[in-house]
């Protein structure tokens, strides 16, 4: 078959490279310079950075993970790393998860947190029902204290909204909860350790994050164009059109909002379902400094006060690689998100970089190197009306004869080795494309 992949990310580049190896005629078309989307990475002299903020190499899905060590050259081109996650509580460095490093609180604030929490325990015991919006789910899910110490002042940050606009349901997935023994223990001041399934991740050694899609791209078998913006995309009989040339099958996987104009045939409701879908963005900040003594042995960081200054998620960057930073240097990636419009100036950037000298990060006057890198498609709105708006467009375009995924191709929250998993679920789709001529199912049950 000949096909036409839309977007130039781990998505779209995986996707390529497995229909290559089975003899498709691919050709991915990709907006930017280069490919890798969310996961490109960039240097600054001796300092390597990623775009997006901190990416690490682990998964649940064995499958998946091997496919993108394979594509970073396995054990000789990655570094293991074990997870050392922590929140920076006023001038406290408490463990994370925060429910687990509760001990490490003041004693006002342990008692506050293990009261709601025990009250939230007993209520769901009782039969209380999860509700619908993200603010109650808190304290249903953690109760009062620990919403107002940690989980609140936190997720108001990065959403940028009352809390109560959002929804439950995007969690349920995501956050496992903390037995309460442990909870208990860790409150007793014994410690627990909450997320083993992110206990050990890997990193490229070289090049940041985008080696992996350099990896997936070499002799990928494929044909990418870069630098290409699709203006039409049309079913045209039992083919289609893409900007006037005949494919078999179009994939799309770039933001929907961003090609949704050059598809034809979509109806206005879901359009305007699509418009609606307004991306939380995120600048990331690329620090560099001069070391006078090693950096502390931190995976990430959490910053959830307004004194910190707007970072909410901190990456010692350097600690996943000794090649992303030179000799005698370190560097962060400061996360700090947005809704609109947001554009750094010098100012906003010293804002940035006092507020980390405040939660005692870093100091001043280390400070070589500051560059920001703006991403408008970085976590998807989960409002009240996301839901409902999201199934009208998945459900339009499974049945439409295009395959649409990714992170924002499909409006799902998935991290990398997700989207790799999905590209192998629409691999195995294809496929019974291709043998029996029409697809008997949509892609994605």
């Amino acid at each position: 078959m000949k096909i036409a992949i839309l977007g130039g990310g781990i998505s779209g580049t995986a996707l390529a490279r497995m229909l290559a190896a089975d003899g498709h005629r691919v050709t991915v078309l990709e907006a930017a310079a280069r490919p890798g989307g969310l996961c490109r990475s960039r240097k600054y002299g001796e300092f390597t950075f990623d775009e997006a903020g901190g990416h690490i190499l682990f998964s649940k899905d064995k499958k998946a993970l091997d496919w993108q060590l394979d594509r970073c050259g396995g054990e000789a081109g990655t570094m293991r790393v074990e997870r050392n996650t922590k929140i920076r509580w006023h001038d406290r460095w408490v463990p994370y998860p925060f429910e687990n490093g509760v001990g490490h609180l003041t004693q006002d604030a342990i008692v506050a947190c293990m009261k709601g929490y025990i009250d939230a325990h007993v209520e769901r015991r009782l039969g209380v029902p999860c509700p619908p919006n993200f603010r109650d789910w808190i304290h249903w899910r953690m109760g009062a204290g620990f919403a107002e110490h940690f989980m609140v002042p936190y997720n108001e940050k990065i959403w940028k909204c009352d809390l109560a606009t959002m929804a439950s349901g995007w969690v349920a997935g995501r956050v496992p909860e903390a037995p309460i023994d442990d909870v208990l223990r860790s409150a007793l001041g014994q410690a627990t350790q909450g997320y083993t399934h992110q206990s050990i991740f890997w990193f490229p050694k070289h090049g940041g994050f985008e080696s992996m899609v350099r990896g997936t791209v070499e002799q990928g078998g494929f044909d990418l164009q870069c630098g290409v913006r699709v203006k039409s995309v049309r079913k045209d009989g039992a083919k289609f059109s893409v900007d006037g040339e005949s494919f078999d099958l179009v994939v799309n996987t770039v933001p929907l909002p961003q090609i949704e104009g050059a598809i034809e045939g979509i109806p206005a409701e879901i359009r305007a379902d699509i418009r609606a879908m307004v991306p939380i963005s995120l600048i990331n900040v690329m620090i560099g400094v001069k070391l006078d003594e090693p950096m502390p042995p931190l995976s990430w960081i959490y910053l959830p006060f307004a004194d910190q200054g707007p970072t909410n998620r901190v990456t010692y960057y350097s600690n996943y690689s000794p090649n992303n930073a030179p000799a005698g240097h370190g560097s962060f990636l400061a996360e700090v998100t947005y809704r609109g419009k947001l554009v750094p100036d010098a100012a906003w950037m010293e804002h940035v970089l006092k507020g980390l000298a405040r939660a005692g990060i870093l100091r001043r006057e280390q400070v070589v190197l500051a560059e920001w890198c703006d991403n408008t498609f970085a976590y998807i709105d989960q409002n009240l009306e996301f839901a409902a708006r999201v199934g009208r467009v998945r459900s339009w375009f499974d049945q439409s004869g295009y395959i649409t995924f990714g992170r924002f191709g499909r409006y799902e929250y998935h991290n990398s080795d997700q989207c790799v998993a999905r590209a192998m679920e629409v691999h195995a789709h294809i496929r019974e494309i291709a043998a029996s001529g029409a697809p008997a199912r949509p892609a994605f049950r």
